[in-house]
């Protein structure tokens, strides 16, 4: 046989071959988390349950669910085992504080306020920008202005006019017409 005809049969063997290894490598990592589980350890089964090691046997582990509560599980149903801080943290929602030597944090707002006036003094020298405006945006709104100018400009001269000439006939809006 021609060796271009074996290659993509040795590739795909060496494939099988490397899936395969990672596999094995993945359940014995399993194994040995599994085999490490002591009484008093928190675990998570692969069901999605929390509960705390009571015993451990070769092939069974006895969980304690809650007050009163014990179940007998395979050891294969474990699905991990878990830290003292995240068990804590998952289960009875405590948070581990990392940072010991942290400030305390006041219960009320005044801390939020800053008490430095340099620091208020260069807030109050910057403009406040609360978006971006588009150029079209910004010609609209001068279109807006100079529309609005004319006629306010418009409407304070016309009690003028009218005052004037009372027998003038009434001007038109933009808004009429001739037709009817």
């Amino acid at each position: 046989m021609n060796t271009l005809t074996l290659l993509p049969f040795i590739v795909l063997i060496a494939a099988m071959f490397l899936m395969t290894r990672s596999a094995k490598k993945k359940q014995n990592q399993a194994a040995a988390m599994r085999n490490e589980m002591q009484p008093g350890s928190g675990v998570r089964t692969i069901g999605g349950m929390y509960a705390t090691v009571k015993e451990v046997s070769d092939d069974t582990v006895l969980l304690d669910a809650g007050p009163g509560v014990d179940l007998l599980f395979a050891k294969n149903a474990i699905g991990a085992v878990l830290t003292d801080d995240e068990y804590n943290r998952i289960v009875h929602g405590i948070e581990h504080d990392l940072k010991s030597d942290a400030s305390v944090v006041p219960d009320d707002a005044s801390s939020l306020t800053e008490t430095d006036e340099a620091a208020d003094a260069a807030a109050a020298d910057k403009p406040v920008d609360f978006g971006k405006k588009d150029e079209q945006d910004e010609k609209a709104e001068k279109a807006e202005k100079a529309e609005a100018e004319p006629v306010a400009a418009k409407a304070d001269e016309e009690p003028k006019k009218a005052e004037a000439t009372t027998d003038a006939e009434p001007k038109k809006t933009d808004g009429e017409s001739d037709a009817k």
